[in-house]
């Protein structure tokens, strides 16, 4: 197993390699863009370059872009990466692992079910592995990119991709902020973020959070904490160096939600668990580190280099409901819920050294930007699982071999907890390589086209300890990216986009054989709106996607997946942001998506057939956030109010029957008050009618019930 100590080495040894190399043209590349603040006749280097951006506005860039700051996320008391996500309708929920990892789709795809959902974090590969869900804790702004990018991008899901923009040390500024807040089921949070200029060039900020507290389910009881800190050093007026370190944990029992019996979703009320308390706590932890080192050659050309490593280990039990039918005594009585126990230790490494170089430049009348890099990335994933299984119902097992529960009347360490034996013992190991260019060129004052393309190849090793059997398998791809920007006056701008992906599979079937990658094609045209002189953004898209080699979860072989064939996914969608007119900040987001299955596949062991047109799990065809807040004055004191709702329609509930999750509307309100200089008292209600909803499924046994009306109230100082 690879430690933490070890790749600090690692990384010690990786990063001045590639910082080397880079100006030679062999380094390993990130993208970015410069704040429009830092575009001064100095150019000095206080910011941080955005990542796979360019020097662009969102006007000019053919692809449909959402961002969530900070201060929304303040706004509504976010602590979680997947309830800020919510906020953008082309983002909707997938299965969690019992909420021990992020796992979301965009535009209808989500990846492999059996691995977090990947995401960028300041550029970098960075969702990877098993840390927990992430905390929104020492995030500056979450950014939907969606669309053909993969040309860019590299590796990534043809819906789009999120990158986490962190907040850094900024140079030369001593600021800070401390919070206090309790919430519903005693939940009990602190946080504090400080900034602190050592020198003119060197600048730290820590950043902490501790959390702890019950929940709504019964017997769950959550902790978490995590250290988040930034150094900014300016290596001269167009030189800075950032690194940046995480160190988290998080700590709850593995809860695999409620059972539905019959369609009917009263069948236990949403707080029983229906595990077991003496599993104890499953146990997520991670720790990062990442290095970047930008230099800004002229107001026209910078390079920006770095590397990152990513540490996470998750290890726990769990009592989970057996989901095949043969197995299940549920069927039989409607009471007794026969389960199988659980045991895991994933153990990952995540590494990743990139750089770019981006620019301009004239050929005659027409201007050039280009960025122009490459990446390099190893993934290593250590996967030990050891199980147990209620024996088939035709051998007439007792209460105790079915390891049963009564869901209607339990009673938890009624019999001993079952020795598991060890289903899953392998390594695999992920090496990437990809290089890429892009050319927007300016032809007009109003039309702009973008060419650009990326060359990558993956090599994927599975070591079967458990079977003896290795495997390997080397894939190389070139992606394409096409754009064109139009714009047809100063408020409107339309545009169209086609790009294709190639993403690797990692892991083998039940039977060691490695998948083949991922394949896509995507195309997307909207128009983009500015009003208010820029106080008022929105964006029209439509879009259509194509994938080839689409996993599903292996449900009979646990840590194995099944492929599924191909899949498509069509929509539109419609996101505006902004001030009105009165100082009404606004927030809407709409989209309509329609994913489904493009193949055959009959499941040998449920006996299940996926057919073209069935609908891929948990997307619904219609989602809508919207949210609407003022800012006001009470006795010379600032205040605001805030009001938002979030509706997702009804949605498979399982891959390959009719099992459909309902529809729900959920609506939130939120306020806040300066009751002296600098202290705020801040306050928020979720889901205000208590609305009985479901977060996702993997089946009517695993179905994760949405948290109830939830009220939060802290004070938060600043200085």
């Amino acid at each position: 197993m690879r430690r933490f100590a070890k790749d600090r080495r690692l990384l010690a040894g990786t990063l001045p390699f590639a910082i080397v190399l880079a100006p030679v043209g062999q380094a390993f590349a990130e993208e970015a863009e410069r704040d429009g603040e830092e575009r001064n006749a100095a150019i000095t280097v206080t910011g941080v370059r955005q990542a796979y951006r360019g020097n662009f506005a969102v006007s000019e860039i053919p692809q449909s872009i959402a961002e969530i700051d900070a201060e929304t996320l303040e706004q509504n008391t976010i602590q979680r990466l997947t309830d800020a996500l919510d906020l953008n309708a082309s983002v909707v929920r997938q299965n969690t692992l019992g909420g021990l990892w992020d796992s979301f789709a965009i535009r209808g795809f989500a990846g492999d079910e059996n691995m977090p959902s990947g995401y960028l974090v300041n550029g970098f590969n960075g969702g990877r592995g098993f840390g927990g869900q992430r905390d929104v804790a020492g995030i500056e702004r979450v950014e939907v990119l969606k669309g053909p990018a993969a040309a860019l991008v590299g590796r990534g899901e043809p819906g789009g991709t999120i990158n986490l923009i962190t907040k850094q040390a900024e140079l030369g500024r001593t600021f800070g902020t401390a919070a206090v807040q309790y919430g519903s089921w005693d939940r009990v949070r602190g946080e504090a973020d400080v900034n602190v200029a050592v020198t003119g060039e060197l600048t730290l900020r820590l950043i902490g959070y501790a959390e702890d507290g019950n929940t709504f389910r019964d017997h769950i009881q959550q902790s978490r904490w995590g250290f988040l800190s930034s150094v900014g050093l300016a290596l001269g007026p167009d030189t800075r160096l950032t690194y940046d370190f995480e160190k988290t944990r998080v700590a709850v029992p593995f809860d695999r939600g409620i059972v539905v019996l019959n369609g009917n979703f009263d069948t236990v009320p949403r707080s029983r668990f229906l595990g077991e308390p003496g599993d104890g706590d499953t146990v997520a932890r991670a720790e990062g580190h990442q290095l970047r080192l930008q230099h800004e050659f002229s107001d026209r050309w910078s390079l920006l280099v770095g590397g990152s490593i990513r540490d996470t280990l998750l290890t726990g039990s769990s009592s989970d409901a057996e989901t095949v039918p043969s197995r299940q005594a549920l069927y039989t009585d409607g009471r007794s819920l026969s389960r199988q126990r659980r045991s895991r230790r994933y153990d990952a490494n995540h590494k990743v050294v990139r750089a770019e170089l981006a620019g301009e430049f004239a050929t005659g009348s027409l201007r050039h930007r280009v960025l122009i890099g490459a990446d390099h990335d190893e993934f290593t994933y250590d996967n030990y699982f050891t199980r147990y299984r209620p024996p088939t119902l035709i051998s007439n097992p007792t209460e105790q071999q079915g390891n049963v529960i009564d869901i209607l009347d339990p009673v938890y360490g009624r019999f001993p907890l079952p020795a598991t034996s060890v289903t899953t013992d392998r390594t695999d190991r992920q090496r990437a390589t990809g290089a890429y260019v892009q050319d927007q060129i300016e032809i007009t004052d109003r039309l702009q086209v973008r060419i650009g393309g990326r060359y990558d190849r993956v090599t994927l090793e599975t070591d079967n300890r458990l079977t003896g059997v290795d495997s390997r398998r080397t894939r190389s791809r070139f992606s394409p990216q096409a754009g064109i920007v139009y714009r047809l006056s100063d408020p409107l701008t339309v545009y169209a986009a086609y790009g294709q992906g190639f993403r690797a599979n990692v892991g083998t079937d039940v039977n060691g054989v490695i998948f083949d990658p991922e394949t896509s094609e995507s195309i997307e045209a909207g128009l983009k709106l500015t009003l208010l002189g820029g106080a008022l953004n929105g964006t029209l898209s439509v879009f259509q996607l194509t994938k080839a080699n689409v996993l599903a979860t292996d449900a009979n072989n646990p840590g194995y997946s099944l492929a599924i064939g191909k899949a498509r996914s069509r929509g539109v969608e419609f996101d505006l942001n902004g001030r009105l007119p009165g100082g009404l900040d606004v927030l809407l987001s709409y989209a309509y998506v329609d994913a489904e299955a493009r193949s055959s596949m009959l499941d040998p062991n449920y006996s299940f057939q996926i057919s073209p047109g069935d609908p891929l799990i948990n997307i619904p065809r219609h989602n809508l956030n919207m949210q609407v807040a003022k800012t006001f004055a009470v006795s010379e004191r600032e205040a605001q109010l805030g009001a938002g709702m979030h509706y997702v329609a009804k949605r498979s509930g399982e891959t390959g029957t009719d099992f459909m999750l309902p529809s729900h509307t959920l609506v939130r309100l939120f306020g806040r008050v300066e009751v002296m200089e600098h202290i705020d008292l801040f306050a928020s209600v979720t889901n205000l009618f208590d609305e009985h909803w479901y977060a996702n499924s993997y089946s009517p046994l695993w179905v994760q019930p949405g948290t109830p009306r939830t009220g939060t109230v802290g004070l938060r100082a600043r200085f």
